[in-house]
């Protein structure tokens, strides 16, 4: 049995792929939550252990089902983010389907993405819906803890009821995630990020995390003064505000590039026109003009150095909602060099010689996410036609 180490608590646990399964009453929602699919990320699996001990203890009952889910077994043992490559970078469908066709054996990372897909679909298939995913994350640089999502309707509504910041976009950026490929199928899912590596708080914060969401999904029963408490300690663990925000630039560390972020950079920070961000190569890599920085990189492996975000006007969010339910994509494809890209309309295909009015940020309000797929032409595929919305219309949050 792996065994998973935390710098945090100075502690070493044996850990399965299942950490542990909770199953109560009948009629409740199945919520699966994921650690360490990155394998220097412990905090979730140190958190994961320490909720199921508490519930066990107190003898709280749980309604409906949740799973604990240990994600990359190898490179926790070994306190490293992936072995071979980035199991969080692979979940796309085509590679799935390559890799499951393969008659020799795979990579580390295609060995263990096998033994969750097979998890995934034996849950999908015995347990019942409603179906939450969360998968739990810490970051390299320090940070006050935030939600990422992709964003459909439905992710952002659920995602609304955490005081947070909430961060929509990485899925453009981030091909093959698990979250990605999850939500594509139209479930509820979202990722959390408690704080930096080996910090005590990023596994407390997991925890506060891990409880609200039980709580959030009534998948146990909490007084309302219990509950006030818990999203007040969820809400006073960031120091930023719980706006949206959206990622709109990402510093991707090209093959044989040096790459260096200068230290001191966290998330959400601003920084000013021409201030020195990384060395490129050995040559300083200035900001231009005024940003906020997101998820500067601080350790060895991974490919995507920073993030650029910014704040997205309530009235936008407002505006987004409104045109996705009138379906007001199904109206672009009556201009010159657009047009459906499936027979399910669920994607489009974009001539950018032609329409060059039509900016990225267009899509993203009617509920696109884009994607270059040669020199002139963008994929722009619907983040809202999968959304399985009848199965959480009887949620109290829905």
């Amino acid at each position: 049995m792996p065994k998973v180490y935390s710098h945090a608590l100075n502690e070493t646990t044996e850990v399965e792929r299942i950490i542990d399964h909770l199953k109560g009453d009948e009629g409740g929602p199945t919520v699966i939550f994921f650690a360490g699919i990155h394998g220097n990320e412990p905090a979730g699996i140190f958190a994961l252990k320490h909720v199921i001990r508490e519930l066990k203890l107190r003898q709280k009952s749980i309604h409906g089902e949740m799973y604990a889910i240990a994600g990359n077994l190898r490179a926790l043992e070994r306190n490293v983010r992936f072995q071979t490559e980035d199991l969080n970078r692979i979940w796309s469908p085509d590679r799935i389907d390559e890799i499951k066709g393969k008659e020799e054996q795979g990579t580390d990372e295609e060995k263990e993405l096998l033994a969750l897909y097979a998890l995934f679909n034996e849950i999908l298939e015995k347990s019942t819906p409603p179906f939450y995913f969360i998968d739990l994350h810490t970051t390299s640089s320090e940070t006050s803890p935030f939600v990422v999502l992709n964003d459909s309707l439905l992710n952002r509504k659920f995602a609304m009821n955490y005081p947070l910041p909430v961060v929509l976009g990485i899925e453009e950026y981030l091909v093959g995630a698990l979250l990605s490929f999850i939500n594509e199928l139209g479930y509820v899912s979202l990722g959390y990020e408690s704080g930096q590596h080996d910090d005590i708080n990023a596994i407390k914060n997991c925890i506060d995390f891990v409880h609200f969401t039980l709580a959030l999904t009534n998948s146990v029963n909490l007084s309302k003064k219990e509950l006030t408490a818990l999203k007040n300690g969820v809400m006073n663990s960031s120091k930023v505000s719980n706006k949206f925000y959206e990622i709109y630039y990402q510093y991707d560390i090209k093959h044989g590039i040096d790459f260096k972020m200068l230290p001191g950079f966290v998330n959400f920070q601003e920084i000013s026109d021409g201030e020195n961000v990384a060395l490129e190569n050995n040559a300083i890599l200035k900001a231009k003009g005024r940003k906020q920085i997101f998820m500067p990189l601080y350790q060895n492996q991974g490919n995507e150095g920073f993030y650029y975000i910014r704040s997205i006007p309530k009235i936008l969010l407002w505006m987004s909602k409104g045109l996705r339910k009138i379906k007001a994509d199904h109206l672009l494809v009556r201009f010159p060099g657009i047009r459906w890209e499936s027979l399910q309309k669920d994607a489009l295909l974009v001539d950018q010689r032609v329409a060059r009015f039509l900016a990225k940020s267009i899509f993203h309000l009617l509920g696109y996410r884009a994607r270059q797929f040669d020199k002139t032409h963008l994929v722009v595929k619907s983040r809202e036609t999968a959304s399985r919305n009848k199965e959480y219309l009887n949620t109290d949050w829905f």
